[in-house]
This record gives structure tokens, C-alpha cells and sequence, in this order.
């Protein structure tokens, strides 16, 4: 039993090195990484539903799976022949096609989530409601954001490991999220004082453990306050502030609509005025050819 169970903590360790060595040899497999980070904070601002940011992160997710497959690729080539040779010029160019592919398809479910049909009318009535906010979805999102922010930055840094040690504590930062979403979401003050009272605890613990020093559990406290902030405090005022203009809009239309039924109503009335007089006014003459 505990050699199966070491068995799959070996083989989930070889595929952490796997996407940690892609990423550090690999310019493409950050900016993908990257892009990612970007997409999950976008889908948050404007209010994404879940079948949009599912399509939208299954297709970076390919991507990023692709760029994986072409650096195998290219290492078992570049292993296996020493010399120019026309077919491995082709295995990798081939790879680097898959790659392509997978970049244009979801550069098209982007600009169809974000531009397509109705799309944009769709997204602006979800940036206008905050009854339809799901609150999972959102702890769910800042929660990978935040940790592909703290893995990143260990790793451009090159302190420690993505899972302990580094730059920045993950389990400070992922307990003050916590403890933040309940402190803008719970509206209670005990209840908001308890969860940050027990994120400190985690914090604590981290620099008695020797994880971590105080700086790094600092830096984990703010980066989680940071993004918390950001995402149900600045994000719903410049979402409101997005929708003003359609609102100022629509009160317009209905300010100007009596008016233009009025003028409407005015300009016929004087038509069939003009069309009495015409008749009545003047004689009309009927000539006949013969």
C-alpha cells in the first residue's frame, strides 16, 4: 500500500518537472502561462458564466498542452539525431503546426465569447446585474489565479518549489483569500474578524514551521488582499461604471420617445389641414381628351 502510494506521488512529482522544465526553457509556454492568468482575471471583470470561462480555459489549456507535446518532441528528435535530417526538421515542424493550430482555434473561442453573436449584449447585461454573480465561480477563480500567481513568481525568481518554500507563501496567500472573500461577502463583523483571525494562524505557523520568513508570509497577506480587493471591490465599480452609459442611454430614449410621438402626432395633424384646404380652397378642374 504505501509503495503504490509512493508510486503515484513519484509519477505526479515527474509530471510537476515536466511543466516546471517547460516553463523555464520554453518563452511560449510563459506567455501562455501568462495569458491564462489573464483570461481567469478578464472572465472575473466581466462576468463571465461558467460554459464561457470553461470554454475559455479548456482552450488555453490545449494550447498549453500542445506547446508541452512539441518541447517532447523536439527533445526525443534532438536525442535521437546528431546530424541535419529532412525528417526531423519535419517531426518538429509538424509539432510546432499542432501548436499553431491550437493558438488560431482558441484565438477564434475568444473572439466568439467576447464578439459573436449577441455576445456583447450578453456580457454587458451580465456586467449591469450583481444578483447573478456566483460566488463559487468566483472563489474558484481567484483561487487557481492566485496560485498560478504565486507559482509563477517562484519560479521566475527561482526560489523554492512551486508546493513549499519561495518567495511568496501560497498557504498565507490562499488563507487570506479566504478570509478576505468572507470579510466583502459575509456582511458580518465577528464572522469576517474569525476568518482573518484564523488566516493570521495559518500565516503563523508557516514562519514557526521554518517554512517561510515573515517577509514571504507578508508578501502571500498582501498579494491574497491585493486580488480580493480587486475582484469585489474595484472590479463591481468599473463594471458599474461600464454599464453608465447604456443606462444614460436608455433613460434618453425614454425621455425623447413622448416627445417624438407628439411631433409625430403634431406633423399629421398639420398634413391633413393642408390636404382640407387643398380641396376645399380651390376648385379643381377635370379636363377630359376626347
Amino acid at each position: 500500500m504505501a509503495s503504490s502510494r509512493k508510486n503515484a506521488l513519484s509519477g505526479f512529482k515527474h509530471a510537476q518537472e515536466g511543466v516546471l522544465h517547460c516553463f523555464r526553457t520554453q518563452a511560449h509556454m510563459r506567455y501562455h502561462f501568462y495569458t491564462l492568468v489573464a483570461v481567469l482575471l478578464s472572465g472575473l471583470l466581466l462576468n463571465l458564466d461558467n460554459r464561457d470561462m470553461l470554454v475559455l480555459v479548456f482552450a488555453i489549456t490545449l494550447v498549453i498542452v500542445a506547446e508541452m507535446f512539441n518541447t517532447a518532441i523536439e527533445a526525443v528528435v534532438d536525442m535521437i539525431t546528431e546530424n541535419y535530417d529532412p525528417r526531423a526538421k519535419l517531426a518538429k515542424d509538424i509539432a510546432a503546426g499542432a501548436v499553431l493550430i491550437t493558438s488560431l482555434c482558441a484565438v477564434i473561442a475568444g473572439v466568439l465569447i467576447f464578439f459573436g453573436q449577441d455576445q456583447l449584449t450578453h456580457i454587458h447585461k451580465q456586467l449591469g446585474s450583481s444578483s447573478d454573480t456566483n460566488i463559487t465561480r468566483v472563489v474558484v477563480m481567484s483561487i487557481v489565479t492566485l496560485t498560478l500567481i504565486v507559482i509563477i513568481s517562484k519560479l521566475i525568481s527561482g526560489t523554492g518549489s512551486p508546493w513549499h518554500g519561495g518567495i511568496i507563501s501560497g498557504h498565507s496567500a490562499i488563507g487570506f483569500l479566504l478570509a478576505m472573500t468572507i470579510f466583502f461577502t459575509a456582511h458580518n463583523t465577528i464572522v469576517a474578524f474569525l476568518a482573518i483571525l484564523l488566516a493570521i494562524l495559518v500565516a503563523q505557523s508557516r514562519v514557526e514551521a521554518g517554512v517561510h520568513s515573515l517577509r514571504e508570509v507578508a508578501l502571500g497577506a498582501v498579494l491574497a488582499i491585493l486580488l480580493t480587493s480587486l475582484v469585489y471591490w474595484v472590479m463591481p465599480k468599473v463594471r458599474a461604471r461600464m454599464n453608465v452609459p447604456a443606462k444614460k442611454t436608455a433613460a434618453r430614449v425614454l425621455f425623447l420617445k413622448p416627445a417624438l410621438c407628439l411631433a409625430d402626432l403634431r406633423a399629421d395633424r398639420a398634413m391633413r389641414h393642408f390636404d382640407r384646404q387643398s380641396f376645399e380652397g380651390e376648385p379643381i378642374f377635370v379636363t377630359s381628351q376626347t
